[in-house]
């Protein structure tokens, strides 16, 4: 076995590079047999390193990725964990994000994302971690993708910062097949447990709130935001939506719109005005007259104990929304109209959700074009 000046074969699979580094004298074995030619290539990779050095360039992790050294000569971020730059993260947008965006992103930083990498150090984070954690989760892939926000975020900024030269989310997303659908899959009401629904409700207000969401497809956030004020006889501007109690505009341009109320909904009004009409705030309020918060108010207080008082299969409260659309659809109403109702900018959505329950073309359908040809 040879040996050249700062490299030297220490085994028949193993040569040891030697070279100082910031006044500190250090030795890294590579696994390659010394072999002549091999010996070269050393010696090669050695010069690169002291080239580097030299320059001011040189980055231990580059060379030697898996080197105990590498936390002695790291810079300081790269020694920061994953769960310290998420805690900043929160901490900076406490004052420039959306206060409900901030409160889903502290829930999946507190609930999820520190649990599973907060005390990996940000420069060891690889993406083979994540993905094995997404495998373990059981919710949507949505749900997953919106969870890994806050990471993504940190993850580009210690990219941009140079404090790791690889973001491992980047260019990826979750794929979960087979979990979570239960939460997202379109799975509407029958109008006969619609009924049974409505007949259940202990209060009500709460009646009057189930049979509204049922007739209007309004979202949650929008249904639980509505004021007299927004009434104009048969017609309802949604102007608003609330999330977290907090007040903002609906999802979507789109979502601020002109919703005719069909009279179901009218009936639902109509037989909520003596509740609230007077206090001239929200349409609907909690049996105790207090403002609903949010969707998880509603499943708690009023749409869990309704469908197991109806006998009723559950399921998630935005399904009414759903619901309304596959009526609407199964009715064979117009499809562009049905679109402005929900607040969707064209009829695109809903030819894509809800194309199932959109009836076959009528059987007559190109008679009266037929017609025409025979005219001629």
């Amino acid at each position: 076995m040879g040996s050249r000046r700062g490299i030297r074969a220490i085994s028949a699979s193993t040569i040891q590079i030697e070279f100082i580094y910031r006044g500190v004298r250090c030795r890294e074995r590579i696994k390659l047999e010394p072999t002549p030619r091999n010996m070269r290539y050393a010696a090669n990779f050695r010069g690169a390193i002291l080239d580097a050095i030299e320059r001011g360039t040189f980055e231990y992790r580059e060379f030697f990725p898996n080197s105990r050294r590498l936390r002695q000569f790291a810079p300081a971020g790269q020694l920061k964990t994953v769960g310290a730059a998420l805690d900043e993260y929160l901490e900076t947008g406490e004052k420039s994000l959306n206060r409900s965006t901030w409160l889903d992103y502290r829930n999946s930083v507190q609930n999820k994302l520190k649990p599973a990498f907060g005390g990996t150090p940000l420069a060891d984070l690889t993406r083979a971690d994540i993905k094995a954690w997404t495998a373990t989760q059981s919710v949507s892939a949505k749900r997953l993708s919106n969870v890994l926000l806050p990471l993504r975020a940190v993850l580009a900024d210690a990219t941009a910062d140079g404090v790791i030269t690889v973001n491992p989310l980047y260019g990826w997303s979750p794929k979960v097949k087979g979990i979570g659908q239960a939460k997202t899959s379109i799975d509407p009401f029958t109008p006969d447990e619609i009924h049974a629904i409505v007949e259940a409700c202990a209060h009500d207000g709460i009646r009057n709130l189930l049979q509204f969401a049922f007739w209007t497809g309004l979202r949650t956030s929008e249904l639980i935001a509505v004021r007299w004020e927004d009434i104009d006889g048969d017609v309802l501007h949604v102007c608003r939506a609330k999330v977290r109690g907090e007040i903002k505009p609906p999802k979507t341009t789109s979502g601020i719109r002109k919703l005719k109320l069909l009279k179901p909904a009218q009936e639902a009004l109509k037989a909520q005005k003596p509740l609230t009409y007077f206090q001239q705030s929200w349409i609907f309020l909690t049996p105790d007259g207090k403002p609903w918060r949010d969707d998880a108010h509603i499943r708690k207080v009023a749409w869990i104990p309704t469908l197991k008082k109806a006998g009723v299969r559950y399921r998630y409260p935005y399904q009414t929304r759903h619901t309304f659309a596959s009526l609407m659809c199964s009715a064979g109403e117009n499809i562009q109209w049905l679109a402005t109702q929900m607040g969707h900018k064209d009829a695109s959505m809903v030819n894509r959700v809800y194309g199932k329950w959109i009836p076959d073309v009528d059987p007559h359908a190109g008679t009266k074009g037929e017609a025409l040809w025979s005219a001629s």
